[in-house]
């Protein structure tokens, strides 16, 4: 087996016979470079070193999670992604909006290896310099770039679920705190998503993740996104102790939540003392071209609780729950803990993140880049009127939707026969999450690939 294993990993793999080039540039200066050749190469079949690892190693020992092709990555730099076959790919996921600084970012490596030959964990029984130091960060950049502006405290965890979790034991917490009875209903919002655990479970109200592990968690109620009635019809001022909401979309189909209604949201809450807690695990940390999607908006429309994970990390699994003092306030010790979070090795990449982040002109140029992305997309809606409804989103969290006789998948699959990684989302949408540091010269040839396929 060790023999086995030893001949389907590794880099050095000596691959004869195989095809490698998966798509071909034009050299032409100037506007973006549409290629010349198209050569579609299929996913690899079962007789490749691919198809071999994947039906021998992987599939007969790993746990049915998601539908995948027949692709092993195994390295990657920048906005550039390579397989077992040794192909390459434009990425215009970053992992699922994780890898903001692209692959294999030279700062992150060193301090991956810096911080390891120093201590990579020592558990949450004692203080360590990069937690209080990634913590304290987080609270003056947020202030800083216009995000919450009482924030206060920050809980350190290993992943966006476990920020979720902990935003929602907080809130039932707080609720319980008020004297009376206790308040410990949620109100959630129709096509988000915010994790795969019972308790993250129970808010993201979409049959498919939810029925086959139901009953879930009770107390939560769905209302519709940028309908302030419909939450007026579930709220209360003896049962509800916390409202969560994604200020963009992401899973959901990437759908933008008015300022105004985020507004009367804050208002609601504060009427009914409930807690309001905006999921940014996705929309947070750039992604929208600010440093949060909500310091798009004003303090009016400032929440409780942020949870944040993705981006932190750069791929190094990281997490966070940001809270004001009025939070903390109810919480006591005992009350929430963690193994793994708060690591040495993981929060100093994430402070390592968050400067780069709110460097000048980093977020600017995001902006930039955005312009970029939707300007092309807009050509590309304009010319196929009867397959793409609209263009959507904010910063580097875009998308494009189509019609609801568009097979997404098989565009999906033919951008990634031609050496371009994307993915979909909600409402028979496309997401573009591509690193937020992506040169221009990738954006420009993936969107070529992408139009190509469209036209196919």
């Amino acid at each position: 087996m060790l023999r086995n294993l030893a001949r389907f990993t590794g880099y050095n793999l000596r691959l004869k016979g195989l095809p490698v080039v998966a798509y071909n540039y034009s050299t032409t200066s100037g506007a973006a470079k549409k290629p010349k050749v198209f050569q579609e190469v299929s996913d690899a079949s079962e007789e490749t070193h691919t198809g071999q690892f994947i039906d021998k190693v992987v599939k007969p020992y790993t746990v049915t999670t998601y539908a995948r092709p027949n692709l092993v990555l195994t390295h990657g730099k920048g906005s550039y992604i390579y397989d077992l076959e040794n192909r390459k790919y434009i990425d215009f996921t970053a992992g699922i909006a994780v890898t903001c600084l692209g692959h294999s970012n030279e700062g992150v490596t060193e301090i991956l290896k810096d911080q390891s030959e120093k201590l990579i964990h020592c558990s949450n029984l004692y203080y360590n310099l990069p937690a209080g130091e990634l913590a304290s960060k987080l609270i003056h950049k947020t202030k800083e770039h216009n995000g919450m502006h009482d924030a206060s405290r920050v809980f350190l965890c290993n992943s966006g679920t476990e920020a979720n979790e902990a935003a929602l034991k907080f809130a039932r917490k707080y609720g319980k705190s008020k004297g009376g009875d206790p308040k410990v209903e949620f109100i959630t919002f129709a096509n988000s998503f915010h994790g795969r655990s019972m308790g993250a479970l129970s808010v993201t109200p979409n049959p498919k993740y939810q029925a086959p592990f139901a009953p879930l968690i009770g107390g939560v109620q769905a209302a519709e996104p940028n309908n302030i009635e419909s939450v007026e019809k579930l709220i209360s001022s003896e049962k509800t102790c916390g409202v969560i909401i994604e200020p963009i979309q992401g899973e959901g189909g990437v759908n933008l939540i008015d300022e105004a209604f985020l507004v009367k949201l804050r208002a609601l809450c504060n009427k009914h003392d409930a807690l309001l807690i905006y999921d940014e695990i996705q929309c947070g940390l750039g992604r929208s071209g600010k440093l949060w999607a909500h310091s798009h908006l004003s303090q009016e429309a400032h929440p409780d609780i942020v949870t944040m994970a993705k981006a932190l990390g750069n791929g190094f699994p990281i997490g966070a729950t940001m809270i004001t003092e009025k939070v903390e306030s109810a919480l006591s010790v005992g009350d929430h803990g963690t193994t793994y979070g708060g690591n040495p090795l993981g929060a100093r990449i994430g402070s390592f993140v968050v400067d780069e982040i709110t460097k000048e002109p980093f977020l600017h140029n995001i902006n930039e880049k955005s312009e970029k992305f939707v300007t092309k997309l807009n050509e590309i809606a304009k010319a196929h009127p009867d397959k793409i409804l609209k263009v959507k989103g904010k910063g580097l969290l875009l998308g494009l939707q189509f019609a609801e006789n568009v097979d997404i998948n098989k565009i999906v699959e033919k951008c990634r026969e031609n050496g371009l990684l994307i993915i979909t989302a909600g409402m028979n949408t496309i997401r573009f999450v591509p690193a937020l540091n992506i040169p221009d010269q990738a954006i420009d040839e993936g969107l070529a690939i992408l139009e190509h396929c469209i036209e196919q």
